[in-house]
């Protein structure tokens, strides 16, 4: 069935104040967009920016001791009088070594490889 009020479906004109709030609310709609949009395109902008100028990071990997080639690593890795190696453990380019020094305590020692330097020194013991 055909509907009776279908001319007071068609859109009717605006008020001319409801046309002129209209138009301010495109209006503002359309600067904050607008301000939004470059708001974006500066913070892409500035990612980009820090992407490019960011040093490449290559940390060392665990095997990475820079030796000349065709000539071994040697170095000495001095540790106390009297003292003997029960184990050692490498890792990367460390080396951890467990001692029984002559006193009869034991000490961890940590050696850094490639800079051919002790790192540290830990002692054990019995609380």
């Amino acid at each position: 069935m055909a509907r009776p009020d279908a001319d007071e479906d068609q859109e009717k004109p605006l008020d001319p104040q409801v046309e002129k709030m209209r138009g301010k609310l495109v209006r503002f709609m359309a600067i904050n967009l607008g301000l939004l949009f470059v708001a974006l395109m500066v913070v892409i902008a500035a990612i980009v920016y820090k992407a490019r100028k960011a040093p490449a990071v290559n940390p060392p990997l665990a095997g990475d001791i820079q030796v000349p080639a065709g000539e071994p690593l040697s170095g000495d890795i001095v540790l106390p009088v009297g003292a003997k190696v029960v184990s050692q453990s490498l890792s990367g380019n460390r080396i951890s070594i467990d001692a029984e020094l002559a006193d009869g305590s034991r000490a961890i020692f940590i050696y850094d490889i490639a800079g051919r330097r002790l790192i540290g020194q830990f002692a054990i013991r019995n609380k």
